[in-house]
């Protein structure tokens, strides 16, 4: 569990259908880029705005094309316990590698209630499971010392991803699973943060503009292992111009709006989060232009 896992985008036709063949052809321009895992219906595949069923055929179509090249990560967190262990092992049944379980969320949550959620689904399912935190989202945040106590406590739960935006808590996380009898992975979900996590002892991120710029994604990560940090600092720095534009909108809708841009027929967002303002997409594009002509790819 390392490297850089794409939140691969759900490409969709212009009626909101999910389009299965530009779903393999992602699928293979993430693998042909480097990427050590495919992330089916994570935040940026807009895992909130797909039935049961659309989750089912799409997991089903990234195993397959992938066809054990990387693993599958799935994205099986729901609100409630129950839920989350029957996407788990739905999940399980059609060949996920990896599961991602986001925290319960819209009801507020005690660290004592994640801990028993969690090991109540860990227990469930025969796979291993990597904690997904995002507060901003969910409402629900995972402490350090519940992401500590869990790693120790349950054999499958062997990794986190933060997407806290919170650099200290990411660092904890690190601090507080390193030493155990097991492998432990922390995983960046904020990109502006993969560099520093995999310096101070982290594995990688969880990159969702690796959709846009999946080599370029992959260099942070393979720049680190060549020794060379300061290569690795540019290409981190690389895509903050890209990263700068989410204030125009919501991050998913740029990343799926700027793989669009570069020729991949990915589909806008379910609505409503579909669209930017005229500044917004003006600037998008601008930035897109600048960032291909100085090699980012």
């Amino acid at each position: 569990m390392k490297s850089i896992i794409p939140p691969i985008l759900t490409p969709m036709f212009d009626d909101e259908r999910v389009n299965e063949q530009e779903l393999r052809n992602q699928v293979n321009r993430m693998i042909d880029a480097g990427v050590h895992g495919i992330f089916a219906f994570g935040t940026n595949g807009e895992s909130y705005a797909l039935t049961d069923a659309e989750k089912e055929r799409i997991l089903e179509i990234v195993v397959e094309e992938t066809a054990h090249r990387v693993p599958v990560y799935a994205g099986s967190g729901c609100i409630t316990t129950t839920e989350t262990i029957r996407m788990s092992r739905r999940a399980m049944e059609l060949g996920a590698d990896v599961l991602s379980v986001i925290t319960p969320y819209f009801a507020g949550a005690s660290q004592e209630e994640l801990y028993r959620h969690y090991r109540e689904v860990a227990d469930a399912v025969d796979l291993p499971i990597v904690l997904y935190n995002i507060p901003v989202r969910t409402g629900n945040a995972l402490s350090p010392a519940t992401v500590a106590r869990l790693a120790k406590d349950a054999p499958n739960i062997v990794g986190a991803k933060d997407s806290s935006g919170n650099f200290d808590n990411l660092k904890q996380y690190i601090e507080l699973t390193t030493g155990l009898d097991k492998d432990f992975s922390v995983l960046s979900g904020n990109d502006s943060l993969i560099l520093p996590a995999l310096v101070f002892g982290g594995k990688g991120g969880i990159a969702g503009c690796a959709n846009v710029f999946p080599h370029t994604m992959v260099a942070i990560y393979e720049e680190v292992i060549a020794g060379d940090l300061e290569k690795a600092k540019e290409v981190q720095d690389s895509i903050r111009p890209l990263r700068d534009c989410f204030k125009y909108g919501n991050p998913n809708t740029i990343v799926k709006l700027s793989t669009g841009l570069l020729g991949y027929p990915v589909g806008g967002c379910r609505r409503p989060f579909n669209s930017l303002s005229d500044e917004g997409m003006t600037r998008l594009k601008t930035v897109l232009a600048a960032c291909t002509a100085n090699g980012l790819n």
